[in-house]
């Protein structure tokens, strides 16, 4: 049987973790799933993470919550959310940024898999690169596991393409996210390594990318400060589920996941 990753896309506010807490029983006795990842970064109140909501997502079954750019958004809870071992920020911040980028988790079985999370450059914040991070962390996490996921949180889909090549046949899966917009190129590279731009989001989707209509659009016609909100309507999961072969580490499967809730 080859081991079973459901990663969920970007988790937006309330709505999203609905969603979650409706829909992810159900797929993961659907896909006899052992390891579930989701990208937390923007569960409290649409930017951010806090102590509460992350309890919230591992207490319906979430094993490891990667996150990005807006991982800092909930400044004061940093300290302390970032102290959980089975909460990622992206790898290549700086040396003394709190947190830790890649951790590896047992299944129930007592199979190892690596969660490693990466931030892109690209219309982004200029960090170490992300290239040369993936070396070093895979390099590490490799001696204890070779079943490793990536979570590249990325604007650019060409950069994201660009390290998914990189990576082909050194890890498992490269899964992109922060563009809250499911592409529907999941495939397997060459060498063995499964790959999507971009796993989408979990929360409502009458919305632009997860927020208030109304607000976004106000924003791009006035370029002033608008305080968003997170819509309760039309609400949706998107995420991926990759089988892996235990021994070699190669992907066996990927298929998109998207479920109205």
């Amino acid at each position: 049987m080859p081991v079973k990753i459901l990663f969920i896309g970007d988790i937006i506010g309330k709505p999203g973790r609905q969603a979650v807490a409706r829909e992810l029983d159900r797929l993961v006795d659907r896909h006899c799933i052992d390891l579930v990842i989701a990208n937390g970064e923007n569960v409290a109140g649409g930017f951010g993470l806090t102590m509460d909501t992350a309890k919230e997502l591992f207490d319906l079954g979430i094993h490891c919550l990667t996150s990005g750019n807006h991982i800092w958004d909930k400044k004061e809870q940093v300290p302390m959310i970032l102290a959980d071992r089975r909460i990622l920020r992206p790898a290549n911040y700086p040396e003394g940024a709190a947190g830790c980028g890649s951790a590896v988790f047992a299944t129930p079985g007592g199979i190892k898999i690596a969660v490693l999370n990466l931030e892109g450059r690209v219309f982004m914040k200029n960090l170490e690169c992300p290239f040369r991070t993936a070396d070093r962390e895979i390099a590490r996490l490799r001696q204890e596991t070779p079943l490793i996921l990536v979570d590249f949180h990325a604007e650019a889909t060409s950069e994201k393409a660009s390290l998914g090549w990189y990576l082909d046949g050194r890890v498992s899966a490269v899964i992109g996210t922060h563009t809250h917009v499911q592409t529907a190129d999941e495939r397997i590279l060459t060498q063995g390594t499964a790959f999507m731009s971009d796993a989408g989001m979990t929360g409502s989707f009458d919305s632009v990318i997860g927020i208030g209509k109304d607000e976004a659009i106000n924003k791009f016609l006035t370029q002033l400060p608008v305080k968003f909100e997170v819509p309760k309507k039309d609400i949706r999961l998107n995420g991926v589920v990759v089988g892996l072969d235990e021994t070699s580490g190669r992907a066996l499967s990927i298929e998109r996941i998207a479920v109205s809730c």
